[in-house]
């Protein structure tokens, strides 16, 4: 993590770059329903913003636009932008309400001074970069047996880029907290339902994690001015947690001494608090919400279904978790009776994933299954298989790729 504020920290008010990206993005959205209570321009849904032909992404949901990146992608550390996952639950508000020169980001509730502020006032504070590990909570779904409704999800709803913002922390400052009642930070983004009797998405995360030094609010994704798919002008940032905190097209902070309500975070985005049996029913009671992310790794060559020849075969991957370090990564050629030790490379920092790799020696022809898994600082070792759940979170089981040595 770094901090600057130097002569080139860009104008993002001014970026007609950003802002020209924005608006032709957008301008594929949108049924108009009727209008936004917050003055944020008229309710919209589901832009398919990007023809899913021109990406690479495997689409799943085409309005609004849910899609995977190709795990092939992950050979490079950084994921581009263009290849980054997306996902969301209605698409991106109206154009005119993304226009960067009339964003306006409020700060209300428990504090001294609520705030209105705009994109100027915050590239006053410090600028903050961090790279980090992006994961929806439902990645790797496909997975859960019996099946869990929702998307399904199988390996590539993840991504490592580059964030630049400003702390929240700053941003909550400048308000001035009532520390001795402010315990929860309720966000809210732009984007709306096309019914109004559809719930509004929004979440909270305790005061703890806003005040952390790594929670940013975003403008910028690997260099580049944040897009609007993944959330632009603003977005939160929560290294180490779920996609679920990570807010996107930011438009509302409120400080309050409870967690939010709502359907999205007291229904959905919840996993049990132990393991449950497969398909069983969960009370409310019995579950909590979805936040911290948990070691998992990927093998991302050789791919599946893919044809080696006998002989020094490379096998490489990443792995990661969320508030720990990755440890150690191994790899099985046996389906899990031996485990091997791979080479963790580059260098460890956190919130990122880690690249590894191992010398594989393919003797005998025939096919193969490669099987990993990682542990990270805190012990923790991905499973065979993650534990059931009903929303078919948090799925970490070994990652399989299935090969074939040639004779």
């Amino acid at each position: 993590m770094k901090g600057r504020k130097g002569k080139d920290t860009p104008d993002m008010a001014d970026d007609s770059i950003s802002r020209r990206r924005m608006l032709q993005l957008a301008a594929a959205a949108a049924v108009v329903v009727g209008a936004n209570p917050r003055g944020l321009g008229q309710l919209s849904w589901g832009a398919q913003v990007d023809a899913p032909s021109s990406n690479g992404l495997r689409t799943h949901v085409t309005r609004p636009y849910d899609a995977e990146t190709d795990v092939a992608v992950f050979r490079e550390w950084l994921t581009p932008n263009e290849k980054f996952f997306v996902r969301s639950h209605f698409g991106p508000p109206a154009p005119d309400a993304i226009d960067p020169a009339r964003w306006r980001l409020s700060v209300s509730g428990l504090v001294d001074t609520p705030l209105d502020l705009t994109l100027s006032d915050l590239n006053r504070l410090e600028q903050v970069t961090i790279t980090a590990v992006l994961q929806c909570s439902g990645n790797g779904r496909a997975n859960q047996r019996p099946r869990v409704p929702g998307v399904q999800w199988e390996r590539g709803a993840v991504g490592n880029a580059r964030w630049t913002g400003v702390r929240l922390r700053d941003v909550l400052e400048q308000a001035g907290l009532d520390r001795s009642k402010a315990k929860h930070v309720q966000l809210e983004g732009a984007d709306r339902p096309v019914s109004t009797k559809t719930p509004l998405f929004f979440r909270s995360i305790p005061m703890v994690k806003a005040l952390h030094p790594a929670t940013l609010v975003v403008y910028r994704m690997n260099d580049e001015p944040l897009p609007v798919l993944h959330g632009g002008p603003l977005r939160l940032v929560t290294p180490g947690w779920m996609a679920d905190s990570w807010t996107k097209w930011l438009a509302a902070i409120r400080v309050q001494g409870h967690e939010a309500e709502g359907y999205y975070m007291q229904t959905a985005y919840r996993h049990p608090t132990a393991p449950v049996e497969s398909g069983a029913s969960v009370s409310g009671g019995d579950m909590v919400p979805v936040e911290e992310m948990i070691v998992k790794s990927l093998i991302v060559t050789p791919g599946e279904g893919a044809e080696v020849s006998a002989g020094p075969v490379t096998i490489a991957g990443v792995a990661w978790t969320g508030e720990a370090r990755v440890t150690r990564v191994e790899v099985s050629m046996d389906d899990g009776r031996h485990w091997k030790p791979a080479t963790l490379l580059g260098n460890d920092v956190p919130y990122a994933w880690r690249r590894w790799e191992y010398r594989w020696d393919a003797a005998a022809s025939g096919p193969v299954t490669l099987l990993c898994r990682a542990t990270d600082s805190r012990g923790d070792v991905q499973p065979e298989r993650s534990s059931w759940n009903p929303g078919g979170f948090l799925w970490n089981g070994w990652d399989r790729v299935s090969v074939t040595v040639a004779a």
